[in-house]
């Protein structure tokens, strides 16, 4: 049914029959219609305190749950400071929209104020870049772009708005959201694979990508449990399948055991699912490379692959698992295979002492272990400081993670507002480090401001400690642009109108974060770290 109205107001009213819950951005005069749309409207505003904030929110949403996050930002300057959330969202494949205020079109080509070359900009970066210059096609433009996000390798798509086209009136109402498909593996694909398993006597399964759900992730590690095969997480996918399950055996990618890097040199058959033999998790295109290789992924260019690939079955994470879970396998690992692996995780997911000056973090995560909610949302940015929760805290429910996978700092405060936001039922643990909190810790007055509520580890050592480490290790003796001055957290906390509070010592921890959680706002427990601490102490 078509109506009179405006393209800003039929963008809207389309996000509202997708379902959209909410919208992250900072406002821009390019777009006052569809804020002027959004006066009234089903879906929340979250208005942020910078580009990137919002966009990072935006990604989080996507990663945590069935639907591509949104974030809204104006023209030029608003553009480039969300362009780090398409990247991560590109790098990562998670769905996500980020419409962009436009000048008008008839200013195009003259250096007009904040003017910018949108598809230039995103075109590498983005599934899909678009400008809405037809204002009946308004509503169709936003479903094809929430459609692209999430189909095949989900990805960001970014919607350009000229300010003069959305103020234009036109006859034309919303279209059907169209469906995603959720390809099943076909019958001879799985007789396939289950020769190839029958086979093996070292198989792998190496999960991640998007779209798990707690069935899924059980549906999975349960077969893999009856079938003696070590499940590994692809880098932060660690969420993919619950930790308490035998099959699960740790994570591959940057913090991961040694024992895991051999494994991957021991493997004969790796099964990739809804994840791809990339760089990181491969230890830069080292490990892994000569094995009978199958990939189960739903993108049909497996973008990012490398290496042997023997077997691709074009098909959902949540559909391959389910059909799985189903048959029986003739797979016999061998002896010591499977045992070795969970121990091997067991061993090194239990923390020891660093040691040093300072909050000691293997004691800390000991004591998170103990005081968080088993269904928790942990978040965190890029830095040594993941580190330590990636290695020690365990995921055993799904979309309970989100962590940049392209090493993006400051998506850590940014992912907890999105994640409390989204799951208000849930608690939220963001840990932080100096350098990445200070990037988009200014996203905590977003949260006092729409209710958001999280608790935040803020480690504290004064340096960018993953820089430093690599010029102790290149250029020893001489370091050089890595040092910071910083705040004092507790205190800027409390500036907000949040809960903060300084631990000087470990032990400390448990009735700190306790009075965090009872103070049913966001919180900071600022924990000073030895700055010579680089990374977790080997058990």
């Amino acid at each position: 049914m078509s109506t009179t109205t405006t393209a800003g107001h039929l963008i809207v009213a389309q996000l509202e029959r997708a379902g959209v819950k909410r919208v992250y951005g900072v406002p821009g005069e390019s777009f006052l219609d569809v804020l002027d749309g959004l006066h009234g409207s089903s879906i929340e505003i979250v208005v942020t305190r910078h580009e990137g904030g919002a966009g990072f929110m935006a990604l989080a949403e996507g990663r945590l749950t069935e639907l591509p996050g949104v974030a809204m930002v104006t023209r030029g300057p608003g553009a480039a400071n969300a362009f780090i959330a398409i990247h991560t969202a590109h790098q990562d494949a998670t769905p996500m929209i980020l419409f962009v205020g436009l000048i008008p079109v008839a200013d195009r080509g003259r250096e007009s104020f904040q003017e910018f070359d949108i598809n230039a900009w995103f075109g590498s970066t983005a599934k899909k870049v678009v400008t809405l210059d037809d204002a009946a096609s308004a509503a169709r433009v936003v479903d094809d772009a929430i459609f692209t996000a999430m189909s095949g390798r989900p990805g960001p798509v970014v919607i350009g708005l000229p300010e003069d086209v959305l103020v234009h009136a036109i006859e034309s109402g919303t279209v059907e959201p169209r469906k995603v498909s959720r390809p099943a593996p076909a019958a001879p694909d799985l007789a396939e694979l289950e020769a190839r398993l029958a086979a093996a006597s070292k198989p792998l399964i190496v999960v991640g990508g998007e779209g798990w759900t707690q069935e899924s992730g059980e549906a999975l590690a349960g077969w893999a449990a009856r079938h003696g095969v070590p499940v590994l997480a692809d880098f932060r996918a660690y969420d993919a399948v619950p930790h308490h399950s035998d099959a699960y055996a740790g994570f591959l990618g940057y913090g991961r055991s040694d024992a895991n890097a051999a494994r991957l040199d021991a493997v004969d058959l790796i099964v990739f699912l809804g994840c791809v033999r990339g760089d990181v998790l491969s230890d830069g295109y080292t490990r892994g490379l000569d094995a009978h290789t199958v990939v189960v992924n739903a993108d049909a260019d497996l973008l990012g692959h490398f290496g042997r690939m023997d077997q691709h079955i074009t098909a959902d994470v949540t559909a391959f698992s389910m059909a799985l879970a189903g048959m029986d396998s003739a797979v016999r690992p061998a002896a010591g295979w499977f045992a070795d692996a969970r121990a091997d995780y067991l061993k090194f997911s239990s923390a020891q002492p660093d040691g040093g000056t300072g909050v000691d973090l293997g004691v800390v995560m000991e004591i998170l272990k103990q005081e968080m909610a088993d269904d928790a949302v942990l978040t965190f940015g890029a830095g040594n400081h993941a580190l330590w929760p990636a290695r020690y805290l365990q995921h055993n429910s799904a979309n309970s993670l989100a962590a940049p996978r392209n090493g993006a700092m400051g998506m850590g405060i940014p992912a907890a507002v999105a994640a409390s936001l989204a799951y208000p039922g849930r608690q939220v643990i963001s840990v932080a480090g100096d350098g990445c909190f200070m990037m988009n810790g200014q996203e905590i007055a977003t949260a006092m401001g729409h209710g958001a509520k999280f608790i935040v580890l803020v480690v504290d050592n004064g340096i960018f400690a993953t820089i430093r480490e690599h010029q102790e290790a290149h250029y020893p003796g001489r370091p050089s642009g890595t040092h910071m001055t910083n705040p004092d957290f507790a205190a800027l906390a409390r500036s907000y109108g949040g809960y903060g509070e300084r631990i000087e010592k470990a032990e400390d921890f448990a009735g700190a974060f306790r009075r965090a959680v009872e103070s049913g706002v966001p919180a900071v427990l600022h924990l000073p770290q030895d700055p010579t601490t680089r990374s977790p102490k080997s058990n």
